[in-house]
């Protein structure tokens, strides 16, 4: 093998292909790309979530996407009722879906693995990279505070699961034996995290991750050291080479970002910090009575509305309501997401509270009101609401007219909303200042040389 051979690196990247996970991801490597020219990077995941991903990229010398088996039984069909079951299907099939996929990509490149970078769902990615002698660096793609929950779940069950069999604790008992937790209560945190017999799927991965992550090379993170210090500095305590390189949508933002349905040219037209922008993520509708209420709400509010819908609204929205609200309301099917925030006409966020939401929510400086529906959703609610204090959790924690109408008024027309925006907007400068030449380009650089060398 020439010198030039022994010089190029084969880094394999293996992605979790539901929800958001693969497309922060794909952010963080299509930044690596650019500052390892020596590198080749082979970007697995499912045949659906690389075409999503890859379809307006180009051609790019450096990343070749490679397709895993999904695990999906023939002419399957996915529906909102189960989001969960792809998940299910999809995890019988690993880790052999990606060995074998991975042994292509080397006859491809000729060039055997140096590096694993997987999302840290992936605990095998520790197994792989032992295996093949290589590093193995896990990226985290929710918050600080899930992670740091997952790191501790066997105390978590000391402290709060009862008999780890039946969950028992009160649902306001805090969390104070953890370093910034005082605010968080049980009913805050996943249900499954007090089990000890995790249920197979996602809790099992979590605990199983929980056990792995101190073996990573470098643990990678999507969010920056000043957001949450106190978990931060537990973090650091517990994983080797503990790396915030975010907010990502900063540092690798979406070189196309297409508006096929003119949002931004409508909200061009809305006065300023007047708009309600409504969106619960890729994977969730809420169910058929929080629709009919939401859409009541909206009906009856004084304030504009763009509302992200995923479904067919003409199906599942009140008859007649988009005749009604067309003056005042614009439903589509998809967004811009960070350019809606950051445009100056949206003044709060209706979300499901997942962590990318979050950080572009507040890269964009826009209070939130969270409508969570599971993972690690309640937790990101209740510190956006009580720690953060940059929005607020649905009255009662579904969706009543009654509840957005009143979480509306609170963040647009009062001094406590006000109070809100100010404090997003400190969050805000922590998040620039971390990218220009602060703690998420100093760790984004430490990440680099782990990667290459």
């Amino acid at each position: 093998m020439s010198e030039a051979k022994n010089d190029l690196k084969h880094i394999a990247v293996l992605a979790f292909p539901f929800a958001t996970h693969a497309a922060p991801l794909f952010s963080l490597i299509r930044r690596l790309s650019t500052m390892a020219p020596q590198a080749k990077f082979s970007f697995f995941s499912t045949k659906e979530s690389n075409n999503k991903i890859f379809s307006n990229q180009g051609r790019m010398e450096s990343i070749k996407p490679y397709n895993v088996n999904d695990g999906l039984p023939e002419d399957y069909m996915i529906s909102f009722a189960n989001p969960h079951e792809p998940v299910e299907y999809f995890l019988k099939a690993v880790p052999g879906n990606f060995k074998q996929a991975m042994e292509v990509a080397v006859q491809v490149i000729g060039r055997e693995i140096t590096c694993i970078i997987s999302d840290a769902f992936f605990w095998f990615g520790a197994d792989i990279a032992r295996e093949l002698h290589v590093p193995w660096v896990p990226l985290w793609t929710a918050g600080p505070r899930p992670l740091l929950l997952h790191l501790e779940t066997d105390l978590v069950r000391q402290k709060m699961g009862g008999d780890g069999k039946v969950f028992d604790v009160p649902e306001d008992r805090t969390m104070d034996f953890l370093p910034g937790f005082s605010e968080i209560r049980a009913a805050d945190i996943p249900k499954e995290l007090l089990y000890e017999d995790a249920k197979p799927g996602i809790p099992a991965i979590l605990y199983k991750m929980g056990k792995m992550l101190p073996r990573a090379a470098a643990g990678v993170l999507s969010s920056w050291e000043k957001l949450d210090p106190d978990v931060v500095n537990q973090l650091q305590s517990r994983l080797h080479n503990f790396l915030e390189v975010g907010p990502l949508v900063l540092t690798s933002p979406d070189p196309v970002m297409s508006d096929p349905q003119c949002c931004l040219e409508w909200l061009d037209k809305q006065k300023r910090g007047s708009v309600l922008y409504v969106c619960f993520g890729s994977m969730i509708m809420p169910p058929p009575h929080e629709l009919a209420e939401l859409a009541e709400a909206l009906e009856e509010c004084d304030s504009p509305f763009l509302w992200s819908f995923r479904d067919n609204p003409e199906v599942k929205l009140p008859e007649g309501f988009l005749e009604r609200t067309k003056e005042k309301g614009k439903v589509v099917s998809w967004t811009p997401q960070l350019k809606v925030l950051q445009h100056n006409a949206t003044g709060v966020f209706l979300t499901h509270a997942g962590w990318n939401s979050i950080s572009e929510s507040i890269v964009g400086c826009v209070p939130m009101i969270c409508r969570p529906f599971f993972g690690d959703q309640a937790l990101n609610t209740r510190t956006v609401e009580a720690i953060w204090k940059i929005g607020v959790g649905i009255e009662g924690g579904t969706i009543t007219k009654d509840g957005v109408t009143k979480a509306i008024k609170l963040i647009l027309s009062t001094e406590e909303g006000e109070q809100m925006r100010k404090n997003v907007e400190h969050l805000q400068d922590l998040a620039l200042d971390a990218v220009s030449n602060g703690s998420s380009s100093k760790n984004f650089e430490a990440l680099l040389e782990v990667v290459t060398k």
